[in-house]
């Protein structure tokens, strides 16, 4: 699993090369307070317009094309089921709710 650095905005693009992907992700909080992320590769879009949730992986599947996954993660909830984590929304993000990168090695285990 990889950090990816994100700001603390409500609304932002993140930049980053994942397994040998050249990826972007648009992260927005709209006026209900959910956060929903859209995921490109090269330019691509591969999904879009997905409400980010603790502990639930983004693309979810593998015939988008996407190597691997992302998710948010609430550093002060629990791992374990049932969560005691929050969905993610600012402020708290990148410090307290972190965007993580899943390889295809991480998804397999």
């Amino acid at each position: 699993m990889q950090i990816i650095p994100i700001n603390d905005t409500y609304s932002q693009q993140v930049t980053s090369l994942l397994g040998g992907q050249n990826c972007q992700f648009n992260l927005y909080q709209k006026s209900s307070d959910d956060l929903y992320c859209d995921v490109y590769v090269n330019n691509a879009p591969i999904i879009t317009g997905v409400r980010c949730r603790n502990l639930v992986r983004i693309v979810r599947d593998s015939y988008l094309g996407f190597v691997g996954d992302v998710m948010f993660l609430d550093t002060q909830g629990t791992t374990t089921p049932p969560s005691t984590g929050l969905d993610p929304s600012s402020p708290g993000l990148g410090t307290r709710y972190l965007f993580c990168y899943l390889s295809a090695t991480d998804l397999q285990g």
